[in-house]
């Protein structure tokens, strides 16, 4: 937290820029910066003591519970992150009660029948740009029909539209999730003997529900924390006072007391929802993980059917075949004529407000966006992997990075090396690693508190020979599963800092930047904003069929679970 801290205390002078000057423009952006100007503003803040003398005096404030003025209001912090904070919590409570209600609508076929589900739809709605949501849903229901409110904070009913904006994709996330843990809970020994024993359906499925959480709840408290952070994008367009884009705005107009406020406020919600988290799932293992009472579900692989076999072919295939003949059109030729022009022969996709060629770009801006999406989602997969086996060592690490949303974490890498498309992967790949190394963690543990790994240890076996035979094996699968999931959020981060200008810059043809480009259009060229979009669903979709019809690791043959029942 100090690190962060101080990072972004430094932020202007890191970036090489003058913050008097930054400053002179976000107070009067017509007062010419003159000598003088930006004198009387170094004086006013103090800046001639330099960097270091700032942070230092930042600090000892801190100690005192002073935040410190804004540079640009000139009012004191501590209320308006208060405020924003406040705002940001209740926003958060209702997106997560929705969240609840689509997850449980996702998780319930599975929970009834007690088989994994296709997951197309819960990949489908996860892949949502909840920017683009949030425009849907403002022109929907606020602007065509009237039903809510599009812009403010003055009742319970402008709550509704950003809290459904972001409920919706984190609920299918998390259904997701549930769904995909629950049917291999079933296959465990305890839950075999339970049904031998003739003990009811409703409390088998209820004990196995509680069995399939425990590693989950990190989860949960990573959507916590990004409903609550990771909001930037929908209170922009909505106009919500939160937390987010008080961030926001303060990195942008450099007020660095009001941006180190934010930032603080984020790392200790996050930290405070990863202990509680932790704690939860500590209780809802009891003590079969002190006593390594665990047992381990035998070696299992998913069912196979013709359709899941041939999903990934026919979604790679329509994807490609968009993409490829993208490819072979030019996406910077302008068609002054056909601006916001609809499908047709020459533009099959519309064009956009330039009059360029929305397949063309889609086409060429796949390469930008999925191949980056693939590297970052990569390299997370292999952190995760590595910092999963430390997890005593990087819990609070994870706690801090996931507190910080990608938008903040764009911020301060592009004002660092300037916004582009490698800042942007550099900060998702920064921020998009806590939930695969918190899965990695609670698998990891629960494998080592297994009765068969305490045999392992009698007979003589060494930490390394049990971590890499039986402990690595039984973590990869799952995890590498999960960063495949992840894979369409990751292309959603890189387009939401695209979508804020943070990204790949024009005339770039990056599915980010087309969506903030198709944004002021959405209601007279719809089909130009849903082309990038629905690109996100199908990748989505196309990596949950790959997730499914995928082999797990097996576990070694020698790890034959002991049966115990959990509860």
């Amino acid at each position: 937290m100090a690190a962060l801290l101080a990072v972004v205390g430094l932020l202007p002078w890191l970036s090489g820029k003058d913050p008097a000057l930054g400053l002179l423009r976000a107070r009067s952006a017509e007062q010419e910066p003159t000598p003088e100007a930006l004198s009387a503003i170094r004086a006013d803040l103090g800046l001639d003591a330099g960097p270091w003398g700032l942070l230092g005096g930042w600090v000892s404030g801190l100690l005192r519970g002073d935040l410190g003025a804004s540079w640009v209001s000139g009012t004191d912090v501590l209320p308006s992150i208060v405020a924003g904070l406040g705002v940001s919590l209740t926003l958060m409570g209702a997106a997560l009660g929705v969240a609840l209600v689509v997850g449980s609508l996702l998780a319930a076929p599975t929970l009834v029948r007690g088989r994994p589900t296709a997951g197309a739809v819960a990949a489908v709605l996860t892949s949502l740009p909840e920017f683009l949501l949030s425009l849907v849903l403002l022109i929907v229901a606020g602007v065509w029909l009237g039903l809510l409110p599009t812009s403010g904070w003055a009742g319970p009913a402008h709550l509704v539209l950003p809290a459904l904006a972001l409920g919706v994709p984190a609920g299918a996330l998390l259904g997701r999730l549930v769904a995909v843990a629950f049917p291999a809970v079933l296959e465990e020994p305890w839950a075999e003997l339970w049904r031998g024993a003739g003990t009811s359906r409703a409390r088998t499925t209820r004990a196995a529900l509680r069995r399939a959480l425990p590693p989950l709840v990190p989860q949960f408290g990573l959507v916590v924390v990004g409903l609550t952070g990771g909001a930037v994008a929908v209170e922009t367009v909505f106009a919500v006072p939160g937390i987010g884009r008080t961030a926001l705005g303060a990195a942008k107009a450099q007020d660095l007391p009001l941006l180190q406020g934010c930032v603080l406020a984020l790392l200790l919600l996050g930290l405070l929802v990863g202990g509680a988290a932790s704690l939860l799932r500590r209780r809802l293992l009891g003590p079969a993980l002190r006593e390594a009472g665990l047992s381990l579900p035998p070696p299992r692989r998913p069912r196979q059917t013709r359709m899941s076999a041939v999903a990934p072919l026919l979604l790679a295939a329509v994807l490609a075949g968009v993409i490829g003949w993208g490819l072979l059109r030019d996406p910077y030729a302008v068609d002054v004529a056909s601006r916001l022009a609809g499908p047709s022969t020459a533009h099959p996709l519309g064009a956009d407000a330039l009059g360029r060629d929305v397949l063309a770009r889609l086409g060429h801006g796949a390469a930008a966006t999925v191949g980056t999406a693939a590297a970052v989602t990569a390299l997370s997969c292999l952190i995760a992997l590595v910092l999963g086996f430390l997890p005593r060592t990087t819990a609070g690490l994870a706690d801090i990075a996931n507190a910080l949303p990608p938008v903040i974490v764009g911020l301060l890498v592009a004002a660092v090396t300037g916004p582009g498309a490698g800042a942007a992967a550099l900060a998702v790949t920064l921020v998009s690693w806590p939930p695969l190394a918190a899965h990695a963690a609670a698998l990891a543990q629960e494998v080592r508190a297994s009765r068969f790994l305490q045999a392992q240890r009698a007979l003589g076996a060494g930490p390394l020979w049990i971590a890499t035979r039986h402990v690595l094996p039984s973590v990869a699968g799952p995890v590498a599963r999960h960063a495949v999931l992840r894979l369409p959020g990751v292309a959603l981060a890189l387009a939401s800092l695209g979508f804020l200008g943070l990204g790949a810059q024009p005339p770039s043809p990056e599915w980010g930047l087309l969506l903030d480009e198709s944004a002021d259009y959405v209601e007279r060229a719809p089909v130009a904003a849903l082309a990038p979009a629905v690109a996100l669903a199908l990748l989505a979709a196309l990596a949950v069929s790959l997730s499914n019809s995928a082999s797990p690791v097996a576990r070694s043959r020698k790890a034959r679970p002991v049966a115990a029942p959990t509860d």
